[in-house]
Order: C-alpha cells, then structure tokens, then sequence
C-alpha cells in the first residue's frame, strides 16, 4: 500500500472524512496535488478499505477490511528507493520499488502508516554505532519514521537538499545544521547556515528506526 494511502486510512480512522473534500484531505496527509488524492481514494476503494462518493472525491465509509489490516500483526513497508550515505548525488521521489513484510513487534510499536524503507548507497555511515540493527552500509535497507521530521541532536536522519537525498547524523547549534558522516574513511560533513534553508529546499523527510542489513 502507498504511503499515502497508509495515511488517508490513519485519518478515517481518526475523523469523519465524508465532508473532507480532496485539498483539504491533502493538507491532512501532506500532499498538495488534489488528483494524486484523488486517485489513491479510488485505489484504497479498488482494494475494499474505503467506499466513496459517485464523483470519488470524498470517503464516505469505512468498510470492515480496513480495521482488519490495523488489527494485523503484519505489515508492508514500502520501499521508495535509494538515499546517498555520502555526497548527495542521488534523487528521492515516492516511486514504490517493492514491499518489505515486517511483523508488529519489529517496530517497535512505532506507527506502521508513517514508515517506509529507503535503501542506502555509499560509505559514509559504515561506522555509525547508534543504529538499532548495526552500522549503515551500501545496499542496505533502512527503516524511516517520517512522523518524526523534528529531529534532536544525534538522531540519524533522512533529508533532502535541492531534491536530492542523504542519510546523516543531525546536529544543531549557533544557527547550523551539521549533517555528519560515521565512517571509516574521511567524508566531510554538510554544513547549512539556518538562514539559507529556504533556498536550498531543505527538509527532513524522517528520522532512522533501524537498519536491515542486506545479507539477512
């Protein structure tokens, strides 16, 4: 299931989204495209979770397949693509590569609807000891949370600068952002004055839950 979806689903279950018309349920789940809502409601009412309205603008019921799935104790974390661990080259979109089953208590009893996997490319996290799971290294699945887009100090995180991604260790102070590498080879830090974050389009998209080695 998309991420989006995983999303919509969170907030029926929440309110009664049957006078939410498409923007402001985008705003709800942070998508700003009225269409791309549009059509993730028409795919959740495909696969039997949500009944909608005859224009498929509004959900006006939620059917019994979709308490089912919260109630299960698996779960498909989508995986969306590749992050760099060391200079930022690689790009980030929500293009759906595959799904990873994991059970409940493997997340820590973390909200599955924010969480989904990016897989890691490069060197610069190859000795980053506060990861659950073990160091970060290339070709490894890494779990992000990205209902946690505010950050403390030592949190390893997935950003974004001019659309382009990378996994760091976030630090903060005197105005910056330090976006630190743990590894076993010399890879400079990024360093970003706070003032210039709007113009770099800058963002946290989640902080790391935990690494999945790929040889497991």
């Amino acid at each position: 299931m998309h991420i989006l979806q995983r999303k919509i689903l969170e907030e029926a279950r929440e309110i009664d989204l049957s006078k939410c018309g498409l923007r402001k349920l985008g705003a709800l789940v942070g998508e700003g495209h009225p269409q791309k809502i549009k059509h993730h409601l028409e795919q959740l009412q495909k696969g039997g979770y949500v009944k909608l309205n005859d224009k498929k603008t509004r959900i006006i019921e939620l059917l019994n397949k979709s308490q089912k799935d919260e109630n299960s104790r698996l779960f498909k974390l989508p995986i969306l693509g590749s992050a760099n661990c060391g200079p930022a080259t690689m790009f980030v979109d929500e293009k759906i590569e595959g799904y990873l089953t994991v059970s409940r208590s493997f997340l820590d009893n973390r909200n599955p609807n924010n969480l989904f996997i990016i897989q890691a490319s490069g060197d610069s996290l190859n000795d980053a000891k506060g990861v659950i799971g073990g160091v970060i290294e290339d070709g490894d699945l890494v779990i992000i949370d990205s209902g946690k887009k505010n950050p403390v100090n030592g949190d390893y995180v997935l950003s974004v600068i001019d659309d382009v991604a990378n996994l760091k260790r976030f630090y903060r102070k005197d105005g910056e952002i330090r976006l630190l590498s743990e590894s076993l080879l010399k890879i400079s830090p990024i360093i970003l004055d706070e003032k210039d974050l709007q113009y770099l389009n800058y963002l946290v998209m989640g902080t790391v839950v935990r690494v999945i080695k790929n040889n497991e």
